[in-house]
């Protein structure tokens, strides 16, 4: 944990919060923190800065924050990933967030399994709390939005002209198109589809959407490793 996310019912007055669970077992038995000492903290949708340990109880502890510092800048990409199975979308989630992405899309493709629109990670709290936990690896404060978007093609045709319309748009597409560039135009859009790649209906569709194809090399990487690989082509 390497800021310690404050939650808007957390405060007790307007310098103060109250930490319990999981927060406090952390800061107390791995952080091995005491009364006096500082922490790195930062309110959620809100502004980062130093905390002092005020007081422990056996279960929760206060602590005086003063929150002084922005959060970091988003990445500027808005991504397209299509649903991937619940365990692995566990750790996308995170991954992302930790990135700095601030605006996914899961949507759907032929690969995807209809079993997977029906996991309980989808679940909005569930979604959080990993998106929470991803933001504390990379100590922000803003949660990514996630839309859920269940018909690839009403999507396609509907939702994402709007989205796509001021946005370098790339699609990545195992062995067809180009070789994914370095450092894209920013804004963007990206697009990855499931394991196996999307459909040929699919690419077709984004390709009308003004999406270009374009690919990592001769490697099949899984959804997992591509992510992150494609992602840090922004990061300037």
């Amino acid at each position: 944990m390497n800021l310690v996310l404050l939650e808007d019912e957390d405060f007790i007055d307007d310098d103060h919060v109250r930490l319990g669970g999981r927060r406090f077992d952390h800061i107390t038995t791995w952080l091995g923190k005491d009364s006096g000492d500082s922490l790195r903290v930062g309110r959620i949708n809100g502004r980062l800065g130093r905390g002092v340990i005020s007081a422990i109880t056996c279960d929760s502890l206060t602590v005086e924050v003063h929150l002084e510092e922005d959060p970091p800048l988003p990445l500027p990409v808005t991504l397209l990933l299509a649903l991937p199975r619940p365990k692995m979308l566990r750790r996308l989630l995170r991954g992302i967030s930790s990135m700095g992405v601030k605006s996914l899309y899961l949507i759907n493709s032929y690969r995807v399994d209809k079993n997977y629109w029906r996991s309980p990670l989808l679940h909005p709290e569930k979604i959080r709390e990993q998106l929470c936990l991803g933001l504390e690896q990379g100590r922000d404060t803003v949660l990514p939005q996630v839309v859920l978007c269940p018909r690839f093609r009403p999507f396609v045709e509907d939702d994402l002209p709007a989205i796509s319309a001021v946005t370098t748009n790339l699609v990545a597409h195992p062995g067809d198109g180009c070789i994914f560039p370095h450092q894209p135009q920013l804004p963007a859009c990206l697009a990855v589809g499931p394991e196996g790649g999307f459909i040929p209906y699919e690419i077709d569709k984004l390709r009308e959407a003004n999406f270009i194809a374009a690919h990592l090399g001769k490697r099949i990487l899984t959804v997992e490793t591509a992510v992150p690989a494609l992602l840090s082509r922004f990061i300037n």
